[in-house]
């Protein structure tokens, strides 16, 4: 059961992406040729106002194939005869869906439960945040200048700024104050020496504060998997700590498992906050600069659209079609991780 639910899960939120390209391209007059959901073999297909409608048998990806999307055909109905300003919009919306699904997904967590507001519990003893004055029931409002509004964002920054003196801005009794850590290496890591958790200090919004944090648990997604791209790119994790479709399924799965003794509640909390993960994760990848995905078409668009005239669409094809094969190479890499993980 657990691997349908997860299959369900990771299907809806690719289903979301293509959406945004497909009802874009209806929009705007371009011809779908497909819209699919998987890859490789059709196991079951249907056409309806000119679409093709496919589900394949390798659950993993989708599609949204656009008449001459990588050709010089600008024939009616072609992605190419359509203004650049309508093929940005086209291109973009798939990465805006995911990030709109994570919005609505928001709703419904924060309008049921809360936020996890950036209070500390607890400051131990001896260490550097008890020594510059920091105190049970702060709250933490900025880190070295950067906004804190969720408990998360507090107990993530250590572990993108290693080691970092930290100047905090903190509220006490309805006045604000400041305090500068340096944290102290223990044989844990680095350590301010303040507890929390994300339960200890859920506060329950009204329908405006909901929408609001429910935007900023989507704007908090976004900027961890952007601190985390940064962090590989220092070297601080590798491609064994990465995970393709076959780690997300089992996750995916996993949590369902461990949320059902909970009751139904939990179980739809907690599947939606593991979707807002990986649809603000995919909408942030598919916008990365590189070639086959929205990011890299995007640039092409936008270079067409500042020198006024398009890239040779047989060489926009070739960068594609090797950005692919790198990506698919990648993905073979990853899984084999994935599965390696699963079996050790």
């Amino acid at each position: 059961m657990k691997i349908i639910v997860a299959l369900v899960v990771f299907s809806v939120i690719i289903i979301i992406h293509e959406l945004g390209h497909f009802l874009l391209a209806k929009k705007n007059g371009i011809v779908v040729e497909e819209f699919s959901l998987g890859m490789g073999p059709r196991l079951l297909s249907f056409t309806a106002g000119g679409t093709q409608y496919s589900w394949k048998l390798l659950p993993f990806g989708g599609s949204c194939m656009m008449l001459g999307e990588d050709d010089e055909d600008l024939s009616e109905g072609s992605f190419g005869s359509k203004p650049v300003g309508a093929r940005i919009a086209v291109v973009a919306a798939g990465p805006l869906f995911n990030f709109l699904l994570a919005f609505v997904l928001a709703i419904f967590i924060v309008g049921n439960i809360g936020y996890d507001a950036p209070i500390i519990k607890n400051v131990t003893d001896g260490l550097p945040a008890q020594e510059a004055g920091l105190r049970a029931g702060d709250r933490i409002t900025r880190m070295n200048g950067k906004r804190i509004r969720l408990y998360r964002q507090f107990s993530n920054y250590g572990m993108f700024h290693e080691g970092e003196t930290v100047v905090f801005e903190y509220e006490r009794d309805g006045k604000t104050y400041t305090a500068t850590v340096t944290p102290t290496l223990t044989d844990n890591g680095y350590k301010y020496g303040i507890t929390g958790s994300v339960n200890y200090a859920r506060v329950r919004t009204n329908p405006l504060q909901t929408l609001g944090y429910s935007a900023y648990e989507v704007y908090y997604w976004i900027d961890t998997t952007i601190q985390s791209l940064k962090l590989l790119l220092r070297g601080g994790v590798g491609l064994n700590d990465m995970s393709g479709p076959v780690g997300v399924v089992q996750v995916i799965g996993d949590t369902y498992e461990e949320s059902k003794p909970e009751g139904t509640l939990y179980v739809w909390l907690n599947l939606f906050n593991i979707s807002i993960l990986l649809t603000a994760n995919l909408g942030v990848m598919n916008l990365l600069p590189l070639p086959a995905l929205d990011g890299g078409r995007l640039v092409f668009l936008i270079i067409e659209a500042i020198r006024r005239k398009r890239v040779d669409p047989e060489l926009e094809a070739k960068v594609h079609f090797t950005g692919l094969m790198l990506l698919m190479l990648l993905m073979v890499i990853v899984m084999f991780n994935d599965i390696h993980r699963i079996f050790a």
